[in-house]
């Protein structure tokens, strides 16, 4: 099994090197003296950078770094949470007590001995995008901005950005896990406008990875290929038609169409929701919730994936949960206060934003696994619909649901063909109705390279998402003319 590393490069020196397993358990049992089932510490060190090219010009260069400790206690249903910004030893030990103040007056535990975790490396990278200098990332970003515009003259406008990070992770707890981690992440994003007429439409692409600048050397990354894509798109919603209206057949696209998947089904299925009883899943294992023919999975060990963790923010290791299983619904993502109130494990799904929040059970990717039918056939099976290829955001209603999403690019099926594209497409309905309406799924399941960011709680956390092509019998379209 191999192990997360640090890469051997030009990276900024570490501010977690001086904390180790005796340091924690100082910490650990600060955080115990005044009683408490449990304690964990978080210690984090994030640091990156954002470029943004605007019409050909460096519009805006920055970098941050962030570092800090948190320190959660639980006593029964309770929770203490402090943290500090500033990693010297009384500092840390005043965020220990603090926290420790909500089991005061109870039974006191000791912490128990630390020992490492043991966890794959599922993003590993040979060299950091931070070691190399910035003028190369600049670079990219030209390469994007002029493929853009090199493919038709009514491009008047491009954007391009390229944010990069990295994030390092200790986390201590006082059942004896010690558990480490590295994770890098690299994003860029293209958008391209289009004019002719007196009428400007957009068009986006773009992709985030856990990866290094060797990402952009890869088949279907390069900045050119974002760059054109971007340009097609907003050439082609140029003569889009508006969008039908009223209760007909959709299919999704493969891959981007899985955010309606994560909004519409996954959020019902992380276990806070379901210990509180406010999901529409909740008493739901082991009962009929989606078509036969989805089967829905969390699952953190994807090489490279945005939303792969080694381990999650709790010291668990990431791994692929089974959520539904041939329309069965088989469990929820459970963090460690959850897996404790269902007599359960804890998933590898407990999540932060950062050091200054506690976890929560959050998604990683989550995905509906490909089937047996073959896409072109999805869409020849198809008399007037709509196809959704990409989605932009949307709301949905935990409790029972309910959600509506907008499409940046879909087109009109007609007899079975792919015909005008559309504009002003909303997709209105309900998470678990539409997983029962599913009627066909492709064999060509595609994870999406988007740069989806999930926020819960005020908190927000990197997701992937994935989905073959579906066909959905009928849901709501929110158009402005009768189909």
């Amino acid at each position: 099994m191999s192990h997360p590393v640090r890469p051997a490069d030009s990276l900024a020196p570490n501010p977690l090197a001086g904390i180790d397993a005796v340091v924690a358990e100082q910490l650990l049992g600060e955080a115990l003296a005044s009683g408490g089932d449990y304690a964990d510490l978080y210690f984090e060190f994030r640091y990156g950078a954002d470029f943004v090219l605007e019409e050909a010009q460096v519009r805006s260069v920055g970098r941050a770094v962030v570092v800090g400790l948190g320190v959660r206690v639980l006593r029964g249903d309770a929770t203490g949470y402090a943290y500090t910004e500033e990693l010297s030893s009384a500092r840390m030990r005043q965020a220990a007590r603090t926290a420790g103040q909500i089991a005061a007056a109870g039974r006191r535990v000791a912490p128990v001995a630390l020992t490492p975790l043991e966890s794959s490396n599922t993003y590993p990278v040979p060299e950091s995008s931070l070691a190399r200098p910035g003028p190369d990332k600049v670079a990219l970003l030209r390469r994007a901005d002029a493929a853009a515009r090199a493919v038709d003259a009514r491009i008047v406008r491009v954007e391009a950005s390229l944010s990069e990070e990295w994030r390092e992770i200790l986390v201590f707890t006082s059942d004896g896990r010690l558990a480490q981690d590295y994770q890098p992440m690299l994003r860029l994003g293209v958008h391209a406008v289009a004019e002719e007429g007196g009428r400007r439409q957009g068009g986006r692409s773009g992709t985030a990875l856990r990866r290094g600048l060797e990402l952009f050397a890869l088949p279907g990354h390069t900045p050119e290929e974002h760059g054109r894509e971007a340009a097609h798109i907003a050439l082609a919603m140029l003569h889009a038609e508006e969008a039908p209206a009223g209760s007909m057949e959709v299919v999704l696209g493969p891959g981007e169409s899985g955010i309606l998947l994560h909004e519409a089904v996954g959020h019902g299925l992380e276990a806070d929701f379901n210990r509180k009883k406010t999901s529409n899943y909740t008493d739901q294992i082991g009962k009929s919730v989606a078509s036969p023919l989805c089967t829905v999975v969390d699952d953190a060990t994807l090489a490279h994936a945005r939303g792969s963790v080694n381990v999650d923010d709790e010291g668990n290791p990431g791994r692929c949960n089974l959520l539904i299983e041939n329309g069965i619904l088989r469990g929820y993502l459970q963090d460690r206060i959850s897996a404790r109130h269902f007599h359960s494990e804890a998933t590898g799904n407990g999540r932060r934003e950062s050091f200054r929040c506690q976890p929560l059970p959050r998604m990683t990717n989550t995905l509906l696994l490909g089937g047996q039918d073959d896409p072109e056939d999805i869409v020849r099976s198809v008399k007037r619909g709509v196809y959704a290829k990409n989605f932009s955001g949307g709301q949905v209603n935990i409790s029972n649901g309910d959600f509506v999403f907008s499409l940046t690019e879909s087109y009109l099926i007609e007899d079975g063909k792919l015909t005008a594209p559309l504009r002003g497409v909303n997709l209105i309905g309900n998470g678990p109705e539409v997983l029962r309406q599913v009627t066909m799924v492709g064999h060509d399941f595609r994870l999406s390279e988007g740069t989806w960011t999930c926020g819960k709680d005020g908190q927000s956390v990197p997701v992937g998402v994935g989905t073959p092509t579906v066909k959905i019998a009928r849901i709501t379209v929110g158009g402005t003319r009768t189909p």
